[in-house]
């Protein structure tokens, strides 16, 4: 898997996607979706994209997900730890 899957426009044109607007029918259910854990980083995440079409804007059952993503070093699992820390 050396060749992107999409371009950046095209990721671009994804992350873009208005929730409130968009045929859930085009979206790709997020249950469906199978990590290979045993494939490196990069080629895990080509495989996420293709399988999931759009990785900003899927559907979960009957409901459609938008999210994004911050450019950070900082993990999900360090920002939740530090917000349990919070509330101690």
């Amino acid at each position: 898997m050396n060749q992107p899957i999409c371009t950046q426009e095209e990721l671009e044109s994804m992350k873009n996607v208005d929730i409130r607007t968009v045929n859930p029918a085009t979206l790709r259910d997020i249950r469906d979706v199978k990590i290979n854990t045993a494939l490196p980083k990069a080629d895990r995440i080509q495989d996420y994209i293709r399988q999931i079409g759009n990785p900003y804007c899927y559907c979960h059952g009957k409901y459609v997900v938008k999210i994004s993503f911050a450019d950070t070093d900082v993990t999900l699992e360090d920002r939740l730890l530090a917000y349990i820390r919070s509330k101690m």
